[in-house]
């Protein structure tokens, strides 16, 4: 798990080194264990480094294999790197390291752009061939792994996130009105390829991109899984289905233990991240380091869920870690979470992580996380609403249990300039929609909330706020694997129970019914959700600034509206208007875009 940096000109000139190792430096945080810089023609890279697998300096990056002629910077982890090593020696390669990101680089070499069909694992690779000066880039299947690009007059720019491409210098940070519409239609999601600023994109996930030096570049999506009923599931039932569920979760939850050093499990209790737990106690580890965070009450709302994760810790016998984070603790640690944004993140939780983030790192370097079981099981409330429902009708059925609000909505709030002239978000789910391969109206609000919505938010929020601290978090219930089998679930079964019915009964063989049955919950963060009297203030200041004035993002007469009665305009999937508001235009404040 690290950061990567790169440059590739296309103009016959040096790449501009100084800005590689600004970039690089940038993202000090998500490598606080090693440094390196890498250059040779066209293309620079750099590389910041924390150690989890190969902890010796052999394992350094970027790494350069004088056999092949190729240099590698890579982030994240091939969780089947020892088994795919074995294999490419059978077939003639030879290693001197004992790190993944070798094997990164022969297989590569052994199968040329389909390395990545045998990678088990998050990764983003900028990998460089030194004969053709060719610059190959590749993401996850699930995108769980960041890579940024910005395209400037004669070269591109890549990076693990988008702050170092600002370090880098010369981008464009004019707003895309589209990206804009998509945050405020979609609690803060901007779908890939597209980021808030028009200068800056962003890989989708599971795709290869091959850069030609000539700058010439052709994508391929390597991933799709179908979301139909397939024939090799014929004639199972709810309890071959479970079983084939718990199976599969093992597998995942078992290759995410592949490291040199310990790996623990952030536990908020509820059904996913104690599965985890479970599981890993399965297979036998003792002590495992458990996390948990919890807030203040706020107008009545409970802040924390510690009565939960403190029964699956004794019940498994953990080593458990309580963070409890008083109100006004909020409001301060609120500019680090901003500030290890690559992109605007609305949800409360994104503090509550940065803040889990930082205690945990003090104990150890990687852990596991329960996201994506939500949008891979039909765990959230709105997919009833889904079941049943004419394809025809699905978009707009969509739209109105999904999206914060209307076009006409959008109307109202963004200045004139800001406003695309069309739907450009439902046209984007739509679009998405009416692509073949999902079987029923679930199915394609699944597949789009797992293949888009769930990368740039959830996804991301992880990412953003674990590595800001040099911690990795993976993610089991984002096994391609895992992921393949759930798109053929029936949704029957997945709907069932309120949501998640088939991982509950998978959770029901290895927890007690008080985990698996209990109310559904989150990382509630009662002091933004209710606009708390210092998370106020310093929304105030960031919407009156000169900055915001002369932006103009949105309509003076709704913002006054807003700040008049600052916890009593919702979205229409309940969030907070103002904090959806205030945190874009913060955001862009706090990287000093103006």
């Amino acid at each position: 798990m690290c950061g990567l940096s790169g440059e590739i000109r296309f103009d016959e000139r040096r790449p501009d080194l100084a800005a590689v190792e600004r970039m690089t430096d940038r993202m000090a945080a998500r490598g606080p264990d090693g440094r390196g810089m890498w250059s040779q023609g066209a293309v620079a890279l750099g590389h910041r480094r924390l150690k989890i697998i190969d902890l010796s300096e052999r394992g350094a990056q970027p790494m350069t294999d004088s056999e092949a002629q190729m240099t590698c910077a890579f982030n994240g982890c091939i969780y089947n790197y020892r088994q795919l090593r074995e294999e490419l020696r059978r077939l003639g390669h030879h290693f001197v390291t004992t790190s993944d990101t070798e094997v990164v680089i022969k297989a590569y070499r052994e199968w040329g752009a389909d390395f990545v069909q045998h990678l088990v694992g998050m990764f983003a690779v900028a990998l460089v061939e030194h004969d053709t000066g060719r610059l190959v880039l590749a993401r996850d299947r699930l995108g769980i792994k960041p890579l940024y690009l910005a395209e400037l007059p004669g070269r591109l720019r890549f990076a693990s996130t988008l702050p170092a491409l600002l370090a880098g210098g010369g981008v464009d940070t004019s707003l895309d009105p589209v990206a804009v519409h998509q945050y405020m239609s979609w609690h803060a999601t901007v779908a890939a390829p597209r980021t808030v600023l028009a200068g800056v994109r962003k890989l989708p996930p599971a795709t290869v991109r091959v850069v030609e030096r000539d700058g010439t570049y052709r994508d391929h999506r390597y991933w799709q899984p179908s979301y139909t009923r397939r024939d090799d599931f014929d004639g199972m039932g709810p309890t071959d289905w479970r079983d084939a569920v718990l199976a599969a979760l093992r597998t995942a939850v078992r290759r995410r233990t592949v490291a040199d050093v310990p790996v623990g499990v952030l536990l908020s209790g509820g059904l996913d991240s104690s599965l985890i737990v479970a599981l890993l106690a399965e297979e036998g580890q003792h002590d495992l380091a458990t996390f948990s965070v919890g807030f203040e009450s706020e107008a009545g709302e409970e802040g924390d869920e510690f009565a939960y994760s403190d029964q699956v810790s004794r019940l498994f016998d953990t080593d458990h870690h309580q963070l409890m984070v008083p109100s006004d603790r909020v409001s301060t640690a609120l500019g680090g979470a901003i500030a290890a944004m690559s992109e605007p993140m609305v949800s409360h939780d994104v503090v509550a992580f940065h803040l889990l983030s930082e205690l945990v790192s003090k104990e150890i370097s990687v852990v596991q996380s329960g996201q994506g079981a939500d949008e891979v099981f039909a765990g959230y409330h709105w997919y009833p609403a889904l079941a049943g429902v004419e394809r025809a009708e699905e978009p707009r059925r969509y739209e109105e249990v999904y999206f914060d609000r209307s076009h006409a909505d959008l109307a109202k709030i963004l200045q004139p300039h800001m406003l695309p002239d069309h739907d450009a978000s439902a046209e984007f789910v739509h679009t998405h929609m009416a692509a073949p391969g999902a079987e029923t109206a679930l199915d394609a609000a699944l597949r789009l909330d797992t293949h888009v919505m769930l990368v740039d938010d959830p996804v991301k929020r992880v990412d953003n706020m674990t590595m800001d601290w040099g911690l990795e978090a993976r993610v089991p219930f984002l096994d391609h694997e895992l992921v393949e089998l759930a798109a053929a679930c029936p949704p029957e079964l997945k709907l069932a129970e309120g949501g998640k019915g088939v991982l509950k009964q998978a959770g029901r063989t290895v927890l007690p019914h008080t985990i698996v049955d209990r109310p559904k919950g989150y990382f509630p963060v009662p002091a933004i959700r209710h606009m708390a009297g210092p998370v106020l203030e310093r929304v105030r200041e960031s919407l009156s600034a000169p900055e915001a004035r002369s932006r103009g993002l949105f309509r003076e007469e709704y913002v006054a509206s807003l700040l008049a009665a600052p916890d009593d305009h919702r979205t229409n999937r309940g969030a907070n208007a103002l904090w959806q508001v205030a945190l874009l235009e913060t955001w862009l404040q706090t990287h000093g875009i103006n």
